[in-house]
């Protein structure tokens, strides 16, 4: 009588325990990851998606913003995190394209030490020319730097726009002064003061002074024109054809992510995307929202690092 009593016990128990274990993912809330501070347009990208995501898995997915080292330390928190799917990371250029290409000594192979879940968008990055000079398109802008070797001083405030204006001068063959800086703010600062002439930038505080007539945005690296400058071509409209660097946004589990996650946030990550209201909201900070499959997630990652590498390689670009 005892026994079977343990045993009628042992089995109510399991019959909890089992379900609970079984239950399908996601169970709980997901811890996101965001490489910058909170504010930017990295960050409120992140939390729109994030939100949207939310009520499609079920579970609160946590934007935990780990600013510092070109994203390295949001990177790393995600490398070592268990693949379980409860840690993804907001992956960008800057993390994955950048650290692993300028670094010395990278802290991360982005191929080997995650697992590419989906594309979420592209930032919005702009040719911005100060008012002072005298070029009001992209045509006008080469024949004035080709006319003035040397004279011009553009600015530049993270890996990408470091890597597209070293693109665009070497396939345009242009000669002007590189003026690095720690940051889009301080670059934009100085473009607005007119201490360097030319930039690519987010829109930031950039757009504002554009309205004002003290800057021109003559481009954008979008695939479309934006709303928040729409008479600015794009890129390949105004036939930049060697600017092949691509400012992403995407998202990663650690290594080992099982399939089952990996599709189910996939799946989730192509539904928000679907979403008119949430592309025309983020279309207004520049950032085009888009999804893709894992697979075409880890295609992109491996193009762009190839287009970072020989990039920095035939302009002579050092690690740091």
């Amino acid at each position: 009588m005892k026994l079977s009593y343990l045993l009628g016990a042992a089995i109510a128990l399991l019959a909890t325990v089992v379900p609970l274990q079984a239950q399908p993912y996601p169970n709980k809330p997901i811890r996101l990851i965001v490489p910058f501070p909170a504010g930017g347009a990295a960050d409120l990208s992140a939390r729109t998606v994030a939100q949207a995501l939310t009520r499609v898995l079920g579970q609160p997915l946590i934007v935990d913003n780990r600013g510092g080292a070109d994203g390295a330390l949001a990177g790393h928190a995600v490398q070592i995190a268990e693949p379980d799917g409860y840690t993804l990371l907001f992956a960008t250029t800057t993390g994955m394209n950048a650290v692993p290409t300028l670094r010395k000594e990278p802290p991360y192979n982005p191929i080997t030490a995650f697992t590419p879940i989906s594309l979420v968008g592209k930032f919005g990055f702009f040719l911005f020319v100060h008012e002072s000079l005298p070029a009001k398109s992209v045509p006008e802008f080469i024949s004035y730097i080709r006319a003035n070797p040397g004279k011009v001083n553009y600015g530049t405030g993270n890996g990408t726009s470091i890597l597209a204006m070293a693109q665009i001068a070497r396939a345009e063959k242009l000669n002007m002064q590189h003026i690095p800086y720690r940051g889009d703010a301080p670059a934009t600062a100085d473009l607005i003061a007119g201490r360097v002439q030319v930039m690519i930038g987010t829109p930031g505080s950039a757009m504002p002074q554009v309205e004002e007539g003290k800057l021109r945005v003559l481009a954008t690296l979008l695939s479309r024109r934006s709303p928040l400058a729409p008479d600015a071509p794009t890129a390949a409209e105004v036939g930049l054809s060697g600017l092949t660097i691509t400012p992403w946004a995407g998202l990663f589990g650690p290594a080992k992510l099982p399939k089952e996650v990996v599709d189910r946030v996939a799946a989730a990550m192509k539904v928000v995307s679907g979403r008119q209201d949430l592309r025309e909201t983020l279309d207004r900070i520049a950032f085009e929202l888009q999804s893709s499959t894992p697979e075409e997630m880890a295609t992109l990652l491996k193009e762009q690092l190839d287009v970072w590498r020989l990039t920095a390689q035939e302009v002579g670009i050092e690690r740091n």
